[in-house]
């Protein structure tokens, strides 16, 4: 049995947590807050390294818990200064870290799952399916990894990598918690944006929160036939829930939701969806953020041309429709989310044949 697997990860607790946990094993409470430092805003993960702390509380901790932190296994940096990670966690499961930056800031776009059950057919994070859910502390060492690896203040975060966020919502509220804390890297949540393919439930139960981030929806048509061939969440949440659910949230919170649009030629990009679309949200003040895709082996669909992009753009915004299209970043490292990992799990199993191989041909 993996002994690391049996200890507690002080990551994963929030500073209440946290403090709960001194207290369990006779700790005064302070401690807490000086340990909640050292994890999520210096940023150590080890416990030598905290220097203010007992050396028996230094023992005791080496001995019953541990840090999250995770392995580069891959590092690829774009051209345009876009930086790419394949992590590799405490159990061997890898997963995609993407560091972007902007004239604003940096800005870390973080998985939630280790693969995702959406089954979403443009992306390549679902062809595995979903292993499991990231702990909290998992999902913030993405960001101290990417902050630790180039030296740079990461000021904003997307929830937009491999996985659904709100199908690990309990565990993602507390990653919010962590990385929004004052006692953190205390990112405020107007500077975060959480992405979902449209689980109703979920929505609904973010709403309650009232949290000021940024709502992204993944809409990517204005049908239900089309959006269902696209995004089989679809025949579960169809547009005649969605829609409402993200009127109930905007609502409820006072928060403008964006629409992400992929654009897949021959499918989605056409006057006729445009007109389609500018009807389906009309009156929420939404935004729509035009996506033009990148390629992945294995999906039939491809992305529609740039100028085609540009006229859909403009007819939107024609019809009231507030549109942008997404900046491209990182096409020339293999950018579109879950591709460096499925290329690392397939260079894995070749490996793994060739040594097969290789047994089986010895004397």
């Amino acid at each position: 049995m993996d002994m690391a697997a049996q200890k507690i990860c002080l990551s994963d607790f929030t500073l209440p947590g946290l403090t709960e946990y001194m207290k369990s094993i006779g700790q005064p409470a302070f401690r807490a807050k000086q340990i909640f430092k050292w994890i999520h805003q210096k940023l150590v993960t080890d416990f030598s390294a905290m220097t203010d702390q007992p050396k028996s509380l230094i023992s005791q901790l080496e001995k019953d818990c541990t840090i999250a932190a995770p392995a580069i296994r891959r590092r690829q940096q774009s051209k345009d200064g876009t930086v790419k990670y394949l992590l590799q966690l405490a159990d061997g499961n890898c997963i995609e870290t993407v560091l972007m930056r902007y004239h604003y800031g940096n800005t870390v776009c973080v998985s939630t799952q280790v693969g995702c059950a959406m089954g979403c057919r443009f992306c390549a994070s679902t062809q595995a399916g979903r292993v499991r859910d990231l702990t909290p502390g998992e999902i913030a060492s993405e960001i101290y990894t990417a902050q630790k690896d180039t030296g740079e203040r990461v000021s904003h975060v997307v929830l937009m990598g491999i996985g659904e966020p709100l199908h690990n919502f309990d565990n993602v509220m507390d990653f919010l918690t962590l990385i929004s804390c004052p006692e953190g890297l205390n990112i405020g949540m107007r500077n975060i944006s959480l992405s979902t393919c449209g689980l109703v439930p979920g929505i609904d139960k973010l709403a309650q929160r009232h949290l000021q981030l940024t709502l992204s929806v993944s809409l990517h048509a204005p049908d239900n036939a089309t959006r269902s061939s696209m995004m089989p969440v679809n025949d579960a949440f169809p547009l005649e829930k969605l829609i409402p659910a993200c009127r109930r949230y905007q609502k409820e919170t006072g928060r403008r939701i964006s629409f992400e649009y992929s654009m897949v030629k021959g499918v989605n990009d056409s006057p006729q969806k445009a007109r389609e679309l500018a009807e389906l949200i009309k009156g929420m003040g939404a935004h729509v953020n035009l996506i033009p895709i990148n390629p992945v082996d294995g999906s039939p669909y491809s992305a529609t041309d740039e100028a085609n992009v540009r006229r859909f753009q403009k007819m939107l915004e024609e019809l009231g429709v507030n549109a942008t299209v997404r900046r491209r970043l990182g096409t020339d490292i293999s950018a579109a989310c879950g591709q460096l990992r499925r290329e690392d799990a397939r260079q894995q199993k070749q490996q793994t044949s060739d040594l097969q191989g290789e047994r089986t041909d010895a004397p």
